[in-house]
């Protein structure tokens, strides 16, 4: 197939629609990553549809200081990723067509969430990221758009602005893409130098850290819930040889039931190694949220749940999260 490059909202409302459209919407410098995205809406959109992918570097969401200037623009490598993804369209607007009076004197506010994590780190930058994203869905016009999980808390204010101001789109996440090694794929690896990627690597260590001390607190508990808290159960303990093994895991079930603070506490034994690497790794936070308002859980929280990062090393700021599932809906 041969995808086809635009640069106006007219060129795209030329087109003639069949099926359902779906839309990526992406900054360029393409990955594998972006790849997995336009599969999964070609997918979404089926053999009848269309996918178009958006390449837009959005000078809304970067703050002062932040890459703008520097960010990697690579639009013919982009467009052959696409093609070969599966895309039919890259819409790839200018500035002026995005912006055709300037920067907008109306935007679109993200509220209290957008000012936690991210937010708090990067003043601005979700207003920025929602309101574009608002006139992308208006030009593109898709039935669907397709996001990645990696930017778990940009992913939960794009579905609460299409709840709350009634946008008619399926929101539809798709899950971290990483490398062999376990870093999360993002258009800003390409800054890392060999030893900064070395040290990038603590920030999936951490998360699978916390990750498998959820789940090692989970089987436990899973463990003490099968036989009963009575008399018999000592005593079918004891036949078995297993009493000990039994009491540590009805202790660790007692104790910390869910263990989101366990859970902290592992990932953060990984950060805490990596400032003393060199080059170090500078932590911006750990955080493990719920991802409807992305607030802290406490430690009887049950339900879907967000294991958050983001640091820097060397001048380049990386993120990636996990989610996890605590207590009675695991």
């Amino acid at each position: 197939m041969t995808t086809a490059l635009l640069s106006t909202a007219e060129e795209l409302h030329a087109r003639v629609r069949h099926g359902r459209r779906a839309v990526v919407m992406t900054m360029g410098a393409l990955h594998e990553g972006h790849a997995t995205l336009i599969r999964t809406a070609r997918e979404t959109a089926g053999p009848d549809g269309e996918v178009v992918v958006t390449v837009f570097v959005n000078p809304l969401q970067f703050g002062a200081g932040e890459d703008l200037d520097r960010y990697p623009r690579t639009l013919d490598a982009d467009l052959k990723l696409a093609e070969q993804a599966g895309a039919d369209a890259v819409f790839a607007p200018s500035v002026d067509e995005v912006y055709p009076g300037g920067e907008p004197q109306v935007r679109v506010s993200a509220g209290p969430m957008g000012e936690r994590l991210e937010g708090a780190s990067r003043p601005g930058h979700f207003d920025g990221m929602l309101t574009v994203v608002a006139k992308l869905l208006h030009l593109t016009r898709p039935d669907a758009a397709l996001f990645g999980q990696k930017d778990a808390q940009q992913l939960a204010l794009i579905r609460r602005m299409v709840r709350d101001l009634n946008f008619g789109v399926d929101i539809v996440a798709v899950p971290t893409v990483r490398e062999e090694d376990g870093l999360a794929l993002s258009s800003r690896n390409r800054y890392l130098s060999p030893d900064e990627r070395r040290t990038a690597l603590a920030l999936s260590r951490a998360l699978f850290a916390g990750r498998d001390r959820h789940a090692a607190q989970e089987a436990l508990r899973a463990r003490a819930r099968e036989v009963p808290s009575t008399r018999a159960r000592a005593e079918a303990l004891s036949a078995i040889g297993e009493s000990r093994a039994a009491a540590d895991a009805h202790a660790v079930a007692t104790a910390a039931p869910g263990g989101p603070a366990a859970v902290r506490a592992a990932a953060r034994q990984v950060l805490d190694e990596a400032v003393r690497l060199d080059p170090p790794l500078r932590l911006d936070y750990l955080a493990l949220v719920d991802p409807a308002d992305f607030t802290e859980i406490g430690d009887d929280f049950t339900g879907e749940a967000v294991l958050a990062v983001a640091a820097r090393v060397g001048t380049t700021r990386l993120i990636d999260n996990l989610p996890l599932t605590f207590g009675a809906a695991s």
